[in-house]
């Protein structure tokens, strides 16, 4: 099954989609209860930085449980990303680095394989900008990488670096550019960068996902676009994102679901044709079925084109900040060790 139609079906039976694998995992178990579910694996770390949650899916069942596609999902739950605490924010850097190498070593790519980065995101929409962000704030290096003897090269990695845009200011479908790019170039890596959609505000800007599973550009919010996998490329993909947005009605029905468990909703005055709570609310005590309460819902927050997204206010500074550490993430997992100035000196001939 793709993993557009593992998303479809998750989202029919569990409401807005989420593309945090740990979130989807918790939505599963307070739906229908187990414990753990079958085919699904979760080991935790806890860190001064944070908490490291590691799913593991391992077959097509536990797959289509959790909406995703089989493969491996690190959460990095980092409330330091909304501190901009720079000290706190290298914290954060060094431990995105230190999964890098566990997933690169588990993918096994050779140390001195070609990694092309891509941002995938609208540059002009800030909440979609995280990864043309991470880009900007990379160090590149494949042009010095080639024209440096072995000797300057010793510890680093050709990476290239490159926003593609999205379909709607190119034309043409980011798995279509990146398709054209791993024909060119044949790398042994593709790393996504992208924003992702969280469940809950809680998470928005505080959390890490990195996953050897791709990615389908656009997919939290809604879009139908192409997956970027290593089932469509033919070489590892490595996928990092970070929430930046939560849909409105998970907003919206979390508060209602609040305020039901604290004593019910006061009561407000018949109105015609309706109860006395008005179409699709219950009284204290009862329970509104998931699908009613999503429907209703996404009645009165569909006037448009979509679901109405949500995203702090604070958003440009946080996604800089966001950006800024997963760059510096990158450039310290990619290589095992990353001296630019040397590189630089080697590939023109002053060393």
């Amino acid at each position: 099954m793709t993993l557009e139609a593992l998303q479809d079906e998750w989202v029919r039976k569990y409401g807005p989609r989420t593309d945090l694998a740990l979130e989807a995992r918790e939505v599963v178990i307070q739906r229908e209860g187990p414990p753990e579910i079958p085919g699904v694996a979760v080991e935790t770390e806890r860190t001064d930085v944070g908490l490291i949650s590691r799913v593991v899916i391992a077959t097509e069942e536990g797959g289509r449980a959790m909406g995703k596609l089989p493969g491996r999902y690190s959460t990095i739950d980092a409330p330091a990303l909304r501190s901009r605490d720079a000290e706190q924010l290298e914290k954060v850097a060094a431990l995105i680095a230190r999964e890098i190498r566990a997933f690169l070593a588990e993918l096994r790519v050779p140390p001195q394989a070609d990694a092309i980065v891509i941002g995938l995101g609208n540059w002009n929409s800030t909440p979609d900008a995280l990864g043309p962000r991470t880009v900007h704030h990379l160090t590149v290096t494949r042009h010095f990488f080639y024209m440096a003897p072995p000797a300057g090269r010793a510890g680093m990695r050709p990476v290239a670096g490159l926003s593609p845009g999205v379909l709607g200011i190119t034309g043409l479908e980011t798995a279509e550019i990146v398709q054209g790019l791993v024909r060119q170039i044949q790398p042994g890596l593709v790393v996504c960068v992208d924003a992702l959609a969280a469940r809950s505000t809680e998470r928005l800007l505080t959390t890490v996902q990195i996953s050897d599973a791709g990615i389908q550009p656009g997919s939290g919010v809604g879009n139908k676009r192409y997956g970027i996998t290593r089932a469509t490329l033919g070489v590892p993909v490595l996928a990092i994102g970070v929430p930046t947005v939560v849909h409105a009605t998970t907003v919206v029905s979390d508060g209602l679901e609040r305020l039901a468990a604290g004593g019910g909703f006061p009561r407000p005055a018949p109105l015609p044709g309706a109860g006395a709570f008005g179409a699709g609310f219950a009284p204290p005590g009862s329970t509104i079925p998931p699908p009613v309460k999503r429907e209703v819902l996404e009645q009165v927050l569909q006037p448009f084109m979509g679901d109405l997204i949500m995203t702090p206010k604070e958003i440009d500074v946080l996604v800089e900040d966001a950006a800024e550490t997963l760059a510096e993430g990158l450039d310290n997992g990619l290589h095992e060790e990353l001296d630019l100035n040397r590189l630089i000196l080697s590939a023109v001939g002053a060393r």
